[in-house]
């Protein structure tokens, strides 16, 4: 199988009033895997601002304007002939509702205050969902796992439903990793909070992250591209394309526990933030024992202005890759974050690795056939 069937997403409406992609194969979640689809390790590469995290670091950015700000990225419309700006949607979805319609950010770039101004018919949207980050009004702040946002109410830093995610995995028996993947400065204080809440059981909603057994690397690593090649290093381990890209493919998929890489920002920036220089995934199509997928909330169709990079191997193998588009991927090994359905469905990141997970086994079951 030198490629994987195209996966173009088809959009839903959802009980909480966002438009999100389901499964293109079919509309409902698979309810359980089969014993040979456990034994498949996953390394699930996972964003954090906007992804798990409702804020930013780098931008100043706190929990209501990260939220209110996601908002402009997801809410459609076009400019009329008059030069007047049309909405086109009436609620939140991660693509657009009809040709011709564009994003409010793709429009405008970024707005503070969006949902007070142009936005506002999308206000009840940020209000119920910063409802349902609240942190728990019994339970005293915590310096690592709740932040104050910007009105003074105390939240959820990590969203609950990457913890959820944890106990759902290893409730299933799967072999697993986490490699949280970033351009942002916040690495270093999500693993140490992250290794807090599994081995001190610090987080008020899961006290028993401890009998979880997850070890977590808090030692953050780095990915840095160029011409020459992507040269990944973490402690004292350094890998690198230059020997050959299977090496690297190796690396990762015998990552452990969790851990983390900040990636090159100015080698996107410096491809105009296009595939060619997003954050690079290694996909092997022929590989029945390990799958990687990538969850970001910048995953887009467009390859022109998206976030990730799948380099999908030629052969069994082979150390020779291609550039996968997006399309191509979506939903077998790329998932482009619904930050609203991660916010209000404890088991929204469980749902969507399964939906990857039965789109991969078809996958390599056509390739086999």
């Amino acid at each position: 199988m030198a490629e994987f069937r195209e996966n173009s997403g088809r959009r839903t409406k959802h009980h909480d009033g966002t438009n999100s992609t389901e499964d293109p194969a079919g509309s409902t979640v698979p309810r359980g895997l089969s014993n040979h689809d456990r034994r498949r390790k996953l390394v699930l590469h996972v964003d954090l601002n906007n992804t798990i995290l409702v804020s930013d670091a780098v931008t100043g950015q706190g929990t209501v304007a990260a939220l209110d700000y996601f908002l402009t990225t997801v809410t459609w419309g076009r400019m009329s002939k008059h030069g007047r700006w049309e909405w086109l949607s009436e609620s939140p979805s991660l693509l657009p509702p009809c040709e011709g319609a564009v994003s409010y950010y793709s429009q405008f770039g970024r707005t503070p205050g969006f949902t007070s101004a142009a936005g506002r018919r999308f206000r009840s949207v940020l209000d119920e969902h910063l409802d349902l980050l609240r942190w728990p009004e019994d339970v005293k702040a915590d310096r690592e796992l709740s932040v104050k946002g910007e009105d003074g109410r105390l939240y959820h830093w990590i969203l609950p439903s990457f913890f959820q995610l944890l106990k759902d995995l290893v409730q299933e028996g799967r072999e697993f990793a986490v490699l949280f993947r970033t351009f942002g400065s916040d690495l270093p204080r999500v693993l140490k909070a992250v290794s807090r809440a599994l081995n001190q059981g610090a987080h008020p909603l899961f006290p028993d992250l401890p009998d979880l057994k997850l070890s977590v690397n808090t030692t953050p690593g780095k990915i840095r591209c160029s011409r020459r090649g992507i040269v990944l290093s973490r402690g004292e381990d350094r890998v690198s394309t230059r020997e050959g890209e299977r090496g690297v493919y190796r690396y990762l998929s015998s990552a452990q526990g969790l851990g983390g890489f900040q990636d090159h920002f100015d080698w996107w920036a410096s491809n105009t933030f296009s595939i060619r220089g997003g954050k690079p995934l290694w996909v092997d199509p022929f590989d029945e024992h390990i799958q990687h997928i990538f969850i970001d909330d910048n995953i887009r169709h467009n390859d022109e202005d998206t976030i990730v990079h799948p380099k999908v191997f030629l052969a069994p193998g082979s150390t020779d890759t291609r550039t996968a588009s997006t399309a191509e991927l979506y939903n077998i090994t790329l998932v482009q974050n619904d930050l609203l359905r991660a916010i209000s469905d404890p088991n929204y990141f469980t749902k969507r690795i399964r939906i990857c997970q039965e789109n991969f086994k078809r996958n390599v079951q056509q390739g086999a056939g």
